[in-house]
This record gives C-alpha cells, structure tokens and sequence, in this order.
C-alpha cells in the first residue's frame, strides 16, 4: 500500500484533514489519524468506560474546555489527573485567569509577582484570591465530614467531589464532573498549591485525607467495567495511576496516549503503551496508539476529528 501524499484545501474540514493524515504512512501524521479513529471507536463503544489521565500544565495550556466538554457528554468515566490541574481549574473558577505575552525575564516577573509555566502566566493575586476560597471551601467540607460516621477521614475522590459541589462555575472541570458523576482521581494531590493549603487547613482542623480510600472505590469502577479505554494526555503519575489500577483485570483494552517523552531513559512517561502488556496494564491483543508531541496542539486536533464521527 503506497503512502498517499497529505493535499490541502481552502476550507477543508479537520476531520477531511484527518483522513489525508490517514493515508500518509505511519510517521508523525499517520500516528494522530490512528489516534483519532481510535477515539472515536473507545466513545461509540457502548461497553467501553473510558479512563482519562492528564499530567502537565494542560489546564493552563487551553484544555480546560475541552475535558469539560468531555465530561459534560459523558464521554468518559474518569479522570485522573495531578494537583496542579485541580489548582488551575480552581484559580479560574475563581475568577483569576491565565496569561501570555508576557516576557521571558524571570527576575522581572518574580519582581510583579508573576509566576510562569514555559509561555504561560499567572498572577500572585490570583493564588491570593485561590487561598482564601479553598479555605472556605475546606471548612465547609470539614464540617460536614465531622458529623457523619468517617471520623473526619476523607478519600481525595470524595474531597475532589465534595469541592465541585461548592464550585458554581459552570466551566469548573471538578463542577462538570460532581455533576455527570464523573470521579476525579489526584493520586498526587499534596503537590500542589492546592495540596499546600489543604496541609495548613489541617494545622487547626479535624480533616484527613485518606489516599489508599480511594483504591477501593477504583478497583470497584474497574472491575464493574466491561471493557475500559485509556486517553493519557503527558505522562508521570497519573498515566501510571490509570494503568495500574486495570492490573488485576489484566490491562486496559484501548489507549491512546500523546507524550513529549522519550523512551531510552526507562521512564513511564515516555514508555510506548505496547510496554504495557509486558506487565499486564494492557492485554493482550489490546488496540493501542502512542503520539509523540504536545499533547496542548495534538489532542484538540484529534478530538476535533472525531467529533464528526462519534455516535
């Protein structure tokens, strides 16, 4: 079969573009064509719960709409994801924003009290403004947590879950998910700011957080699954978390992941998801497609192609 050359149109859609991409080999274009039709296929299985993970500053990056749109359709079942993240999705739900253009002269901007994330900006008064609502909203879950029968334990899932119920922005990531009865899953939560002030709120307050509790409610997602799909978005512990919690049922049965990592090093993040079936977090016979690139650029274009053929 020859590889068909990539031809270009004056308003074109991204799904046509998707299918030149298609026929181009299995280089860089090949790779995100297959990872689009393997998409669309995870979303119109209707046996398929999809887990999704992100790791990086996706939030930040512009994703933030996308993986609502995402949750809001029902799309996928969870979403695991690191603290940063929830702490950015939060910064905006609280009216802070994120910036650009701002200059590359670090000192500068420490001296503003701005803070970047490669091309990327955040105001200091906007984590201002962010410490002092999660603090309200920490004392309203405690609250609630010291009169029923855990004690003051809580697992991350359900903190995560108890925060998108105070959230009333619409667009909030954690708000769409207590809404679709979407669970949220941040293994690595205490990294952040997020994790930062949750650790000074309980300085003074009855509050635990209770991270092997969410296992149990996990392994119970899993194994109520009939088939699951994996969308990893970066690397690094939430790729992990998704992978190894389909362990015990012997692996994931579709994934896509798009990574900026390489594979020499040994790393996860940069691991191609064939590795996986050599510890049986896919199974075998397990459709899987790995894109090298940023995943800010590759996945709106993948997920924009798709929508034209999901069910």
């Amino acid at each position: 079969m020859k590889v068909n050359q990539i031809s270009i149109k004056k308003d074109m859609k991204v799904s046509e573009l998707m299918e030149e991409f298609k026929g181009s080999g299995v280089l860089g274009a090949g790779r995100v064509a297959r990872a689009s039709n393997l998409l669309v296929n995870m979303i119109n299985d209707p046996d398929m719960d999809i887990f999704m993970s992100m790791a990086g500053p996706l939030v930040p990056g512009g994703l933030r709409y996308i993986v609502g749109d995402l949750i809001r359709n029902k799309r996928i079942k969870v979403l695991i994801t690191s603290g940063a993240n929830i702490t950015h999705d939060l910064l905006e739900s609280f009216g802070g924003r994120h910036y650009r253009d701002l200059g590359f002269n670090d000192e500068e901007l420490n001296d503003a009290g701005i803070g970047r994330i490669s091309d990327v900006y955040t105001q200091s008064e906007d984590f201002e403004v962010f410490e002092s609502e999660i603090i309200k909203i920490f004392e309203t879950i405690s609250k609630k947590i010291d009169n029923d029968k855990d004690n003051g334990i809580i697992s991350i899932q359900r903190l995560l879950k108890e925060v998108g119920s105070l959230i009333e922005d619409e667009n909030s990531i954690l708000r769409l998910a207590y809404e679709n009865d979407v669970s949220i899953f941040a293994p690595g939560l205490i990294d952040s700011m997020f994790g930062l002030q949750l650790w000074m709120f309980t300085q003074d307050h009855k509050l635990v957080v209770d991270a092997v509790g969410d296992m149990h409610y996990l392994s119970d997602l899993v194994f109520e699954s009939d088939k699951i799909g994996a969308i990893m978005l970066g690397g690094g512990l939430p790729k992990h978390y998704t992978l190894a919690s389909n362990l015990l049922k012997g692996g994931i049965d579709s994934g896509l992941q798009i990574t900026m990592d390489r594979p020499e090093t040994g790393s996860l993040s940069g691991a191609p998801l064939e590795e996986a079936k050599s510890w049986s977090k896919a199974k075998h016979g397990s459709n899987l497609v790995t894109v090298v690139g940023d995943a800010t650029a590759l996945f709106p274009l993948i997920y924009a192609a798709a929508l034209d053929k999901i069910d």
